[in-house]
């Protein structure tokens, strides 16, 4: 190739990389406005569902129904939908006695916090927000998932207050060691979720998928929807913690004669779950028996307890079968009613 031709296709292709850095300029701020506006539009839709209590410069969302004692409180798992998560139980529940669903830091209604998140830091702010609030004494933690270690934690330090636990298949302080081989790390971040986070101002979070369980109501997936973008790096740093959250749920094992009840999900594994584990049905098997196990195990931190398998729904009880979820809170807060007084 000749001079001239060369320098023809040289200026060419700077013409060509500077209309793409051009065009990716023009979509990021196109994208930034946008998500601006998503933002916008997200909160004068999707308010609130319950009061913002300041814990200090931050505020917390808190939505409690009904009343009566003990009041029960709703710990969410690891997921981007926070106390939509509880859809289907706590108005049932708020006919019962008081019901309070609540976001953590960073997720949903709540204001995010710097720094990382952990059981400590959760039921820190959990106590500060049920201060706040003048919420007392007694309650019954009712947990999904990583909430858990999170309830746990919060019964390890703050225990007085604390009469009653319903599990709605926790995660377990030895999950991983037990699991470990047959699961995914869910404590390695993955970089594109990463990527991702640090651009969520552009819109880009936005083309990630919902986080919409089996059973979650069609009323409240645009709510969680609206506001993943923003709830996305919350659940980021909890993910990043787990570690540290499951050592530290995992420091109280004894409930002494507190009521409890644990809900373990045996639906068998879908398809499409067991491809992305690269496991087969026989797989599939040993892992919800090994998941049963340590249910049962939870079940003996208290003396007055039971252990209860759904085989007919998945990891999300509270959306699948939510009837056996308000049972379940039903028993536990007529017994702390009926006077059974925890013996540490």
């Amino acid at each position: 190739m000749t001079g001239p031709r060369l320098r023809i296709v040289g200026r060419w292709a700077k013409r060509i990389g500077l209309g793409l850095v051009a065009l990716l300029a023009a979509a990021t701020v196109f994208g930034s406005i946008a998500e601006v506006v998503a933002r916008h539009r997200a909160h004068a839709a999707y308010p609130p569902r319950g009061l913002m209590v300041d814990i200090g410069g931050r505020r917390m969302h808190l939505d409690c129904r009904g009343a009566g004692s003990p009041t029960v409180i709703l710990e969410a798992g690891l997921d981007t939908n926070g106390s939509l998560a509880w859809d289907r139980v706590q108005d049932p529940l708020a006919a019962l006695t008081r019901t309070c669903s609540y976001d953590r830091a960073g997720v949903m209604w709540s204001d995010p916090k710097e720094g990382p998140q952990d059981a400590d830091g959760v039921a820190a702010d959990l106590h500060a927000t049920l201060q706040r609030a003048g919420i007392a004494g007694p309650l019954v933690m009712v947990c999904h998932s990583l909430g858990g270690p999170y309830v746990m934690d919060y019964t390890r330090r703050y225990g007085a207050d604390v009469r009653g636990l319903v599990f709605v298949d926790c995660s377990h302080p030895d999950q991983m060691k037990k699991l470990g081989p047959k699961l995914p790390r869910v404590d390695e971040i993955p970089f594109l979720y990463r990527a991702i986070d640090a651009l969520s101002w552009t819109g880009v979070a936005r083309l990630l998928p919902g986080d919409d369980a089996p059973g979650m109501p069609e009323r409240v997936k645009p709510i969680g929807r609206a506001y993943f973008s923003e709830t996305f790096d919350g659940s980021l740093k909890e993910m990043a913690g787990i570690q540290n959250t499951l050592r530290e749920g995992g420091e109280l094992r004894d409930l002494g004669d507190r009521p409890l009840v644990v809900l373990t999900a045996m639906q068998p594994l879908p398809k499409e779950i067991l491809e992305t584990f690269k496991m087969n049905e026989e797989d599939g098997r040993e892992l919800l028996g090994a998941w049963q196990a340590l249910g049962q195990d939870e079940a003996s931190w208290s003396r007055r307890s039971r252990q209860q398998s759904v085989p007919d729904s998945l990891h999300y009880i509270q959306f699948q079968r939510p009837d056996i979820v308000i049972q379940a809170v039903t028993e536990v807060v007529e017994r702390v009613r009926a006077g059974e007084q925890p013996q540490p």
